[in-house]
């Protein structure tokens, strides 16, 4: 069996606050849009689909707040990470130290959506 990774799908609060993100700090082109519903972005080998989270799990969350879950997203990049993580920083994007591992090839620097969604920056040393 050969699977392929197509999209990743989060559930989240406000979709057009989170579809602004992507497209304006990572630059993603939106695919199909249904209004404040959802929205499939393009992310390079993957797409990453916003839905809307179910309106009797909606009610229960307080206004401002963020998820805890165990999902990163990775992105691999060709620039310079250091000038990556400072360009979103500039745009006050939460954004953790660059570090890396002795024995591992990589930077690696963790970041947050609007809503806590954790993903990371990925370059190649």
């Amino acid at each position: 069996m050969k699977l392929n990774l197509d999209t990743i799908v989060l559930f989240v609060q406000d979709v057009n606050r989170l579809k602004s993100f992507y497209t304006t700090i990572f630059g993603f082109e939106i695919l199909e849009e249904y209004e404040a519903e959802w929205v499939l972005l393009n992310a390079g080998n993957a797409k990453i689909g916003l839905h809307k989270i179910g309106a009797p799990y909606l009610a229960q969350i307080k206004s401002g707040y963020k998820f805890d879950n165990n999902t990163k997203i990775v992105f691999e990049i060709d620039e310079d990470i250091h000038a990556l993580r400072q360009v979103f920083l500039d745009q006050d994007v939460i954004m953790r130290e660059v570090n890396t591992f002795d024995t591992y090839d990589y930077w690696l620097c963790d970041g947050e959506d609007p809503e806590g969604n954790v993903f990371q920056l990925k370059q190649k040393k």
